[in-house]
């Protein structure tokens, strides 16, 4: 169980740092730079490659675009100082490169290797290793084995690096009880919706002076998008699907490749305590059977936890014959031993017995089938890839194109709020933000296998409709802002006349009380603002809180009720809160470590080469190779 969680993060730390590599490169047209020009910056005796900066401004131009829809320059990055930023990640990942190298921390060959081949990306139809696989995905980020595998070994060096500076990192008692007590803090309060029945003059309606200010003073709310008209030719593994038959040899074989998973012998859930000799295991099992101690406790005695003692499940084959036999032996689950073990007497504690079971090839047929067609179909794509480069090499168009091969034409008028097939690519949406007039259509990749090549027909630039176009819209919106600022306006009369002592009733409200509210607590139907006003306010205190078209609300808060430090909840969420600030303390303290690592070692940036790939990338390319 260790190992295969042990496993388990080291495929996650590969497909982090492949998911990383494919996001800093897909996409980017990498382009050559004459010169000499190897690295931006070097700490001790680790370089920060021109590669390296470049796709590292990527990712961030990427990161940002992904959290804010806006795609920036590296101008706009300088100017807000983020290549900076992504250049101090550099510095101090290449400062930890350097110390691990000084201090000798790395991973062997079988280590790198084992990691490789657990990782699913690189698994074939059978599920094992695909060599070739393996090949063609590293081809697609452009990195060669030898980098990729670096990165694996470097990564793990400095994981192993980062746990030794940090371990036993704590936060100090009194930081985590003043957040224990302000987390759970609570509030007990009395509000009530202020809703349209409670306006005096009813819905108002618009007349067309108010209309024209409102779309007026709100343009850019009715501004339709840039667009692209694009015409494309695309071609899917499950477009080419259906032209393909299914090899029943093929299906047959790769079914009987995973046997394993598919048909699983008998087993059972079991845990096992050994002991010294048989006179400790034997006087053990007659305590348990005179109800004088339980398998728990015995565990606990020794200083062990039930994780300790887990071994899984078990199969016959896992076990000697003298176990088998006791263990598969009972009927129901429970004690069994001693029995004679590798480690000595033992007492195994069954908690389950899981029967036999087996996944027909029938059974399966239909989704075998499917997985194989479509990686038939991928691989179909993925050889003719070259074909289609060359027609386009040659000057072909794209109907030209798809005339000739199984491609198939599209268009589409492309803008940010597209949702239509092809926009879900995250290739092709990339592909049409960059597209400019004149440029020739190149193959892209697509996430499931496909390819598609496209060309800028049209830019329609940005700009409202007129207002006879979109007058049902705009009135729609001019009701629900007059409503929402009406209803605004109410509650912050009723709030007024509350303060001054009149009940909720008496101001005609429907008033709901709440106790004991938490800071991070919901309560149904009113807006987030509502708990962050709440917690700023103190007891007595009647406020106002907007809405939107359908209400407003009233609130006063009634009482404020420390935290009950005693509560096992609030034990349970200090816990939280101390694991959680020992890792900020950890991290302070891991970055603080890298920075001293990177004085003592020296750095220098070569800011012509700094200059360089920001300038490159400001034409559209990025560096590969030398300078």
């Amino acid at each position: 169980m260790a190992e295969e969680r042990r496993k388990k993060k080291g495929n996650l730390a590969v497909w982090l740092v492949l998911g990383l590599l494919i996001l800093a490169l897909g996409g980017f047209g990498i382009g050559g730079f004459g010169g000499s020009l190897q690295s931006v910056a070097t700490v001790g005796d680790e370089d920060v490659t021109v590669q390296d900066y470049a796709r590292a401004l990527e990712v961030e131009q990427r990161r940002i675009q992904q959290q804010t829809g806006q795609a920036l320059t590296v101008q706009q990055m300088q100017l807000f100082g983020l290549d900076r930023q992504v250049m101090d990640r550099l510095l101090a990942r290449a400062a930890l490169a350097h110390e691990s190298g000084q201090i000798g921390v790395s991973v062997g060959d079988a280590a790198v290797a084992a990691e490789i081949r657990a990782n699913p990306a690189f698994g074939g139809i059978a599920g094992d290793f695909d060599r070739e696989g393996y090949a063609f995905a590293l081809r697609q980020v452009g990195l060669s084995e030898r980098e990729f595998e670096a990165e694996i070994r470097q990564d793990a060096a400095q994981a192993l690096l980062q746990r030794a500076v940090t371990a036993g990192a704590s936060a100090p008692d009194e930081m985590v009880d003043r957040l224990v007590r302000w987390v759970a803090e609570t509030r007990d309060l009395t509000f009530a919706p202020v809703t349209p029945s409670d306006l005096s003059a009813g819905p108002l309606a618009p007349s067309e002076d108010d209309l024209q200010s409102f779309y007026d003073d709100n343009q850019l709310r009715f501004e339709a998008p840039e667009r692209k008209r694009i015409t494309y030719a695309w071609i899917t593994p499950d477009r080419l699907a259906g032209s393909i038959e299914v090899d029943e040899a093929q299906l047959r074989e790769t079914y009987e490749a995973r046997i394993d998973s598919y048909r699983q012998p008998a087993r059972v859930l079991a845990e096992r305590l050994a002991f010294a000799d048989d006179a400790a295991a034997d006087a053990a099992r007659t305590a348990i059977d005179a109800g004088e101690t339980t398998f728990d406790a015995l565990v606990e005695e020794r200083g062990l936890t039930l994780a300790d003692v887990d071994q899984g499940e078990l199969a016959e084959a896992d076990l000697s014959a003298t176990e088998a036999e006791a263990l598969f032996g009972l009927a129901e689950p429970g004690l069994v031993g001693p029995i004679e073990t590798s480690l000595g007497p033992a007492l195994y504690r069954v908690n389950a017995i899981l029967n036999a079971t087996e996944t027909t090839f029938e059974e399966v047929h239909e989704d075998l089938s499917r997985e194989v067609i479509l990686d038939t179909a991928r691989r179909r794509i993925q050889a003719s890839r070259d074909d289609y480069d060359d027609l386009l090499a040659g000057g072909a168009t794209l109907e030209d194109l798809v005339g000739e091969t199984e491609m198939e034409l599209g268009e589409t008028l492309h803008s940010t709020a597209s949702e239509d097939e092809i926009a879900r690519y995250d290739a092709f949406r990339a592909a049409a933000r960059a597209v400019e007039d004149g440029d020739f259509p190149e193959i892209i990749d697509l996430a499931d296998g496909g390819v598609v090549a496209l060309r800028l027909d049209e830019v329609i630039p940005a700009a409202t409709p007129p207002l006879d176009d979109i007058r049902a819209e705009v009135e729609a919106a001019w009701r629900a802002a007059t409503t929402t600022r009406r209803l605004t306006d109410r509650a912050e009369e009723l709030a007024g006349q509350i303060t001054l002592g009149a009940a909720f009733d008496a101001a005609g409200l429907r008033p709901e009380t709440a106790e004991a509210l938490a800071r991070d607590g919901r309560l149904e139907g009113t807006p987030p603002a509502l708990i962050e006003r709440l917690f700023a306010a103190e007891p007595g205190d009647v406020f106002a809180v907007p809405g939107d078209a359908q209400s407003a609300w009233v609130v006063r808060l009634d009482g404020v009720n420390a935290a009950d430090l005693d509560d096992p909840e609030v034990a349970e969420a200090r816990d939280a809160i101390e694991a959680q600030a020992a890792l900020s303390v950890a991290q302070d303290l891991f970055q603080s470590y890298g920075a001293a690592i990177q004085a003592e070692a020296g750095f220098s940036l070569d800011q012509q080469a700094i200059q360089a790939v920001q300038s490159q990338m400001l034409s559209g390319g990025a560096p590969h190779g030398g300078m």
